[in-house]
């Protein structure tokens, strides 16, 4: 499958295209509701507005994730040399303690101070990682 990546000249840019949907809907997903928890669309019920958002972040975490892991597997060596690939590698895995964070102290019940800053927090973060992703091919 790894060598098929390489020789097929249309895979590694399908990936791409799954790997940026995927960011897509992760992302989209999460804006939404962390505008909601801003203020924005008071009307809607956070846990409702919740349920849906984070169950699509979800897939598209799953699908960027997944499409990630075959580029990578196609061209490591070239990746884990590649300062900016590891620094995105790190930004991903802070997002992860942030989101364990965030959801382990209950602060969709919260929102309170400390839910907020872990959700610009989290922003940042994934500024960042969209940063890196792009810089990756230039470094």
């Amino acid at each position: 499958m790894f060598s098929a990546i390489q020789t097929v000249p249309w895979l590694y840019p399908l990936l791409e295209v799954a790997h940026i949907a995927g960011i897509a809907l992760l992302l989209g997903n999460l804006v939404l509701l962390e505008v909601r928890v801003f203020g924005a669309g008071a009307a809607l019920p956070i846990k409702d507005l919740a349920r849906l958002t984070l169950s699509l972040a979800t897939a598209g975490f799953a699908l960027a994730a997944s499409s990630g892991l075959l580029m990578f597997a196609s061209q490591a060596n070239e990746l884990l040399v590649n300062r900016i690939f590891v620094i995105k590698m790190l930004l991903l895995m802070l997002l992860g303690c942030n989101a364990a964070l965030f959801h382990g102290r209950g602060s969709l019940q919260k929102l309170d101070t400390a839910a907020r800053a872990l959700l610009l927090l989290s922003t940042l973060l994934w500024l960042g990682v969209l940063t890196c992703g792009r810089w990756i091919a230039y470094a």
